[in-house]
Order: C-alpha cells, then sequence, then structure tokens
C-alpha cells in the first residue's frame, strides 16, 4: 500500500502527558504485532521513565485523523533522539502496523529531530528498511512444557548440559535450589550491590550510578502489577540454594514477557557458574511466573545463545531526517568509541555525568591495559 508522505500528520508530545486513547491506540497496534509485546515497546514504559527524565517524548503519527504510529524517544540538544529509557532499552521500535506506509525519512522528520541513534532496532513496519543489522538479541520462547524445552537444549549440547549439571550439584550442597519472584528489598539491594561491583571490577560502564536510574530501578520494583492500569510492572527474579540468596534478575514484564536489564550473581560463587543454573531454572519456573517469553537481550552471547531458541535480528545504526542511515554496527575502532560515547551520554545527559563518565571509561581502560600487560595477571 503506498501513501503520499504529506497526508501524514505528525505531534511530540511528553510521555508524562499521553492520553488515555493514545494508550489505549498504542496496545491495541502492540496486540496486532506480537513481536511488539515486549514491556520495553509500551506506553507503560516510557510513561515511567518520564517520571524521571524530562526528555522523555513520544512522537505521534496521524493519517486521516487515526494515529498510526508511536515513536518513543529522548530528545536532546542539537536535534539528537535515542530510544526511550537507553541505556537500558537495549531494544527500541517505532510502534507501527505493517502496511501503514510510515517510512525513515517521515518518522525522524515528524518528531523534529535531526537523526535517530539506535542501539537495537526492532522493526516490523519495515519504517528503517535502509538500517543495517548490527548485534542479534536473544530470546527464550517456551513453546510447550518447560521440561521439553531444556530436554531439547540438552540434546543439543550435551556434553555442556552435563558441566552445568556437575556445576549445579556444588550450588546445591547450599541448599535446594530455587527461582522466586521477589519483592524483598533486601535481595534487591544485594543484587545491585552485587551488580555495582562486578562494572567497578572489570571497568564497564556504571549505568546505575546516574540518580535518575537509582530512582527509576526502586519504582519499578515497588511497582506491583495490581496497582498499574495495565499489566506492565518491575519483576525481581531471586535464585536460592535453601534460604542463601546466590543470584538474580531484575526487568520489567508485560503481556507474559520478561525482559531483565539486570543479572547479578554472588562473585564468591563463580566458579560453579551460578549464572547458568539460575537459566535452567528459571525456565522451569517460567509457566509458574506467568511468563512465555524470557527475552535475555544482546550480549554476552556465549552465556545466552545456549538456552535459547530466538535469535533477533536488530539494526543499529543512525537515521537521519534526509533519508541518510549511518551505519555503525562495524566493530571499527572509530565506531567502537561512537558508541561507547553514545553510551556515557545516554546514561548521564548532564554535562557533569558524562564528564564523570568520560573519565570513567579512561580510567577503566587504562586498568585493563595495565591487567592484560601485567605478567602477574591471571
Amino acid at each position: 500500500m503506498s501513501h503520499n508522505r504529506t497526508d501524514l500528520e505528525a505531534t511530540v508530545v511528553s510521555a508524562a502527558e499521553l492520553s488515555p486513547e493514545d494508550v489505549s491506540n498504542w496496545n491495541a497496534i502492540r496486540a496486532d504485532e506480537p513481536v511488539l509485546l515486549s514491556p520495553l515497546f509500551g506506553p507503560g514504559f516510557a510513561q515511567a521513565v518520564a517520571r524521571f527524565r524530562s526528555d522523555a517524548h513520544v512522537a505521534i503519527y496521524r493519517r486521516d485523523g487515526r494515529a498510526i504510529g508511536y515513536l518513543a524517544h529522548h530528545r536532546r540538544p542539537g536535534g539528537l533522539g535515542r530510544p526511550i529509557g537507553a541505556p537500558f532499552a537495549d531494544y527500541h521500535a517505532m510502534v507501527t502496523r505493517q502496511g501503514d506506509g510510515l517510512d525513515a525519512r517521515a518518522a525522524v522528520a515528524g518528531a523534529r529531530l535531526k537523526a535517530f541513534r539506535h542501539n537495537g532496532l526492532v522493526d516490523p513496519g519495515n519504517v528503517f528498511s535502509t538500517l543495517p543489522t548490527g548485534d542479534a538479541g536473544y530470546v527464550i520462547d517456551l513453546q510447550g512444557s518447560p521440561e521439553a524445552y531444556v530436554e531439547a537444549l540438552r540434546v543439543l549440547s550435551p556434553k555442556r548440559f552435563k558441566n552445568w549439571r556437575r556445576l549445579r550439584h556444588r550450588l546445591e550442597e547450599i541448599g535446594p535450589l530455587e527461582v522466586r519472584a521477589s519483592t524483598v528489598q533486601a535481595d534487591y539491594d544485594q543484587l545491585m550491590q552485587w551488580k555495582r561491583a562486578q562494572f567497578a571490577r572489570t571497568g564497564v560502564l556504571d549505568v546505575l550510578r546516574p540518580a535518575w536510574s537509582q530512582d527509576m530501578m526502586q519504582w519499578l520494583f515497588e511497582l506491583r502489577p495490581a496497582a498499574s492500569a495495565t499489566d506492565f510492572s518491575g519483576l525481581m527474579l531471586t535464585f536460592h540454594a535453601g534460604d542463601t540468596l546466590i543470584g538474580g534478575h531484575f526487568g520489567v514484564a508485560e503481556n507474559g514477557v520478561y525482559h531483565p536489564w539486570i543479572a547479578s550473581t554472588n562473585p564468591e560463587l563463580a566458579h560453579a557458574s551460578p549464572g547458568q543454573a539460575f537459566l535452567h531454572h528459571a525456565i522451569l519456573a517460567m509457566p509458574q511466573l506467568g511468563l512465555q517469553v524470557y527475552d535475555l537481550g544482546t550480549g554476552t552471547d556465549h552465556y545466552k545463545k545456549p538456552f535459547c531458541n530466538v535469535q533477533r535480528p536488530l539494526g543499529v545504526g543512525l537515521s537521519g531526517a534526509d533519508g541518510l542511515a549511518l551505519s555503525d554496527a562495524l566493530r571499527t575502532p572509530i565506531t567502537k568509541i561512537r558508541r561507547r560515547l553514545d553510551h556515557i551520554a545516554a546514561t548521564d545527559p548532564s554535562f557533569g555525568g558524562r564528564v564523570h563518565g568520560v573519565i570513567e571509561t579512561a580510567l577503566a581502560l587504562r586498568k585493563r591495559s595495565l591487567m592484560t600487560e601485567s605478567p602477574f595477571a591471571e
């Protein structure tokens, strides 16, 4: 179906000021496009981010008075748009139905942006068709029983699963293993503490340092589905050996889809690979948790890939209002630097935050270099 770009009307509103009609219509579009059912693609997530960041906006696209698309984004000085909730939103999307005729130029220009930075685009409407793909997203889509799912994975990698079973036995010496949907503040605090210590230890930018991210995470942790107009909520899954907390995930859930951001384990138990054991038990617990999809996102494919049955191609790069697309999917030194600086800017958009992030990154890179060069490095 072809459309004249001139018949498209676009408005930009604060994500905090979405009308009930737009919330309902946004969710109706998602219901027609199953890949958009992720909690990262809904109005609930955009509204949650807007509680803690004033630069959270939504471009609404209408044709003949009917809303056909929603693009949630952060608006930065200079006309650059980033995905809503970056850096936690490792996926983002133009929420529109296939065949509604939106294209990249109309989307970016209609949002009154000069360019839009994509870090993990899911694009069922084929709006940004010229954008190349980069990293893959790893997804557990449970079809049938979780026992059958785990057995199918075991058949594909019997040696790997035999080793993981041996490592699980080490954890079982502490106590029976169990995954729980926890609302315990002390568990949440411990997972966040372990994660921040991991950031410091590995030299990775601490995305939990800015006040806005800490406040948003805490608010989402306290948000329960019954207290929300939709079933969008935060969700923390903890992994226990008896009464001992050994790890967990924290993120957001909606429509039976769980997207964790924070994966954290007790570093003193690293020898037993608690993260692998956690995923095994989390899959088995999915029906009791009301989950159909467990979306592990991007990166660390050696850890995620063996557990997943779906790999989702993701667009990465820059789309301009002139219709041109710039790829930064290649791992060249220049694109690595550009993506790292963009990650810093997305994590803390304030000037002081960016300066702190650059200094923190430089020190981390120096630390890594010294460890690599040292004859005593392990």
